[in-house]
């Protein structure tokens, strides 16, 4: 039998790091448009760029054959968050995007208080520690 994964393992592709709470979640939830103009190559730009920022700790990204995504951006702190926000590459494709890419998105910001995870391969269960 494979040991429990640590919090430190390299997480399965698509996934992001588990590291131990508190951090922050930033939730990105929206509706595209159906025009593309370069809306893939912003994207991966916006995460090779989010990796550079002091404070990021990982992305983890969904999006159906409806245009519905979800994106959520982990962080060590809201200065963190804040920063990124006014980062000027972001804030230019976060306006080209309003502008050609998304019919409507929400933006909600959440405390990690609580983490973890379950992988078939490293059973059992992982829990944070001294949480049932």
């Amino acid at each position: 039998m494979l040991p429990p994964a640590s919090a430190d393992a390299l997480p399965p592709p698509g996934f992001a790091p588990r590291p131990p709470p508190p951090y922050y979640a930033v939730i990105f939830t929206s509706q595209r448009t159906e025009a593309d103009g370069g809306y893939g190559e912003a994207a991966e730009h916006m995460v090779l760029l989010a990796r550079e920022q002091p404070g990021y700790l990982g992305v983890e990204s969904a999006r159906g054959a409806d245009g519905l995504g979800i994106t959520v951006s982990y962080w060590r702190s809201l200065a963190d968050i804040a920063a990124w926000r006014k980062q000027i590459d972001h804030a230019q494709t976060r306006a080209r995007g309003r502008a050609e890419w998304y019919t409507h998105y929400e933006l909600r910001i959440a405390k990690v208080e609580r983490a973890y995870g379950w992988d078939e391969v490293t059973s059992p269960p992982q829990t944070d520690a001294g949480q049932p």
